[in-house]
C-alpha cells in the first residue's frame, strides 16, 4: 500500500488539480413553468424543485 514520505503542499495539491475546473453547467427546463434552470436548483421562476412548491416565490418579492 503507498505511503507517502512527507505531505503534500497545498500549493502542489491545487496545481495537480488545475486541469478539473468547473464547465458550463448543464441546464434543463422547469417541468412547472418550462424556465431553463441549472441541475438539483429551485427554479427562480417560479420556485418549484422535482414537482413541488419549495418557495413560495410570491412572498419572496
Amino acid at each position: 500500500m503507498a505511503h507517502p514520505k512527507s505531505r503534500t503542499s497545498k500549493q502542489r495539491k491545487h496545481k495537480r488539480r488545475t486541469h478539473q475546473k468547473a464547465a458550463i453547467p448543464t441546464l434543463a427546463t422547469c417541468s412547472n413553468c418550462g424556465a431553463s434552470v441549472q441541475y438539483h436548483r429551485v427554479c427562480p421562476e417560479c420556485g418549484y424543485y422535482r414537482g413541488k412548491l419549495a418557495i413560495d416565490m410570491e412572498k419572496v418579492e
